[in-house]
């Protein structure tokens, strides 16, 4: 069914298929497993990033900027830089260039959330973040969740989110992913924590964009907080990429955050592994809890160790989009921004040359 014919209150079809192997089918057995041990759904709040459309390829959208910014203007900016980049590095002309850096001049002065260069569209796109909590909390990443066979622990190993992703509101979902769809259509902020015009958007966006779209799990690391979990890590592709920002955070960052390590000490090679194994730091004992809990990750693959007191979890971390007849939903009214639009590059010109702030105040 083409995108025309959807009204503003219609809603997509949801075509539901069999899982495509036995490998899929596993999963679906476990999401179903993982379902009937949901007690609640816990709702962090939203995330935003940039979504592309093609000429000539509606309904479908592309992620050209993960969806895992904390306020829309961070997206704005990333959009921002991803322009400038292209008009510095890929335009093939002047009136290519100067196309996309009429979007730059206007990324850098408004709050803009939806604008067309050339003939894409790019919007600045709105996802709830979720969990499902149970019997033993916050879930954790599930048996069937992919995962390395040879696992990099490398510190400058990259594990992007949403890397290529095309959204089709008209793609076949299987039975559990249909179900999770239907479950959370109806999903707004209602408690009276929320602000008015928080909940008037909520409640205004059933109408405006009635479906959801399923974004790919990701996860995050999470600490126990009485009474429940707070996050301590951004979103990572996979649990192996979770946990290796665990490891990190265990044998670099917490030593410095706790005085245990100098921040001054060698940047990346010291860390609680190389004091604990020196053995002459007075620091060493406290040092070897966090290493003992680092190395159950690289040995064991757990998904919860405790150090020094504090309980850290990978969970998986859930997204959707809320979907309309014209595409993914974007920021709303009521989303706060962190800064207002600025300039974040040098300025180039028509021809490419790029004039940084030195030669501009230049008499």
């Amino acid at each position: 069914m083409g995108h025309e014919n959807v009204g503003r209150s219609r809603m997509w079809p949801i075509v539901v298929r069999h899982p495509e192997d036995p490998v899929e089918a596993v999963m679906e057995a476990d999401a179903l497993d993982a379902k009937l041990q949901t007690a609640a759904i816990l709702v962090r709040g939203p995330l935003f990033g940039v979504a592309a459309q093609d000429a000539g390829q509606a309904p479908r959208w592309r992620v050209v900027v993960a969806v895992d910014a904390g306020c829309p203007q961070q997206a704005r900016d990333s959009l921002n830089s991803l322009l400038w980049r292209r008009a510095k590095d890929e335009a093939q002309d002047r009136e290519e260039r100067c196309a996309l850096l009429a979007a730059v001049a206007r990324l850098e002065s408004e709050r803009v959330d939806e604008l067309t260069v050339l003939t894409t569209r790019y919007r600045i796109v709105r996802a709830e973040e979720y969990a499902g909590t149970g019997p033993d909390g916050i879930e954790q990443p599930r048996p069937t969740d992919p995962e390395p066979t040879v696992p990099d622990w490398s510190r400058s190993a990259r594990d992007p989110i949403d890397n290529g992703l095309l959204l089709d509101p008209e793609a076949p979902v299987t039975p559990t992913q249909a179900a999770e769809r239907l479950m959370l259509r109806g999903l707004a902020y209602s408690g009276v924590r929320f602000p008015e015009d928080v909940r008037a958007d909520s409640r205004k966006a059933l109408e405006t964009h009635p479906d959801v779209m399923l974004l790919p799990t990701a996860f995050r690391v999470v600490e126990r907080n009485d009474p429940g979990w707070e996050s301590s890590s951004g979103l990572h592709a996979s649990a192996h990429a979770a946990r290796r920002s665990l490891d990190f955070a265990l044998t670099w960052l917490q030593p410095r955050l706790k005085g245990l390590i100098p921040w001054e000490a060698d940047n990346m090679t010291t860390d609680a592994r190389t004091v604990t194994a020196e053995g002459t730091d007075p620091a060493a004992a406290e040092l070897a809890e966090y290493v003992r809990a680092a190395d159950r990750l690289r040995s064991e693959r757990v998904n919860q160790v405790e150090a020094r007191g504090t309980v850290h979890r990978i969970c998986r971390a859930r997204r959707l989009l809320r979907w309309g007849p014209d595409g993914p939903e974007a920021a709303r009214p009521s989303d706060a921004n962190s800064h207002p639009p600025e300039r974040m590059h040098p300025r180039i010109d028509e021809d490419g040359n790029i004039h940084h702030e030195q030669e501009n105040d230049a008499p």
